[in-house]
């Protein structure tokens, strides 16, 4: 971890610092492969503002608890 990064996983949206507690996996088709998974965090209140930019477009593939994804990205 550099100097500047932060301690917690911090929300995606602009302007936020609050922390973390979702992972929004996405994909853009036109660039990506459809097994690879693109990631947004997102705190309580920019967690449906963020899930809803991604889903009109269709990239939207999955909104899992932070913890969650932790676990199961160390479990592979």
């Amino acid at each position: 971890m550099s100097p500047e990064s932060p301690a917690t996983a911090q929300c995606s949206a602009k302007g936020c610092r609050t922390e973390a507690v979702w992972v929004l996996a996405w994909n853009n088709p036109k660039l990506h492969t459809p097994d690879r998974r693109k990631t947004w965090l997102a705190c309580e209140e920019h967690r449906e503002h963020l899930s809803q930019f991604l889903g009109v477009r269709g990239f939207l593939k999955d909104v899992v608890p932070l913890a969650e994804w932790d676990a199961a990205q160390g479990a592979s």
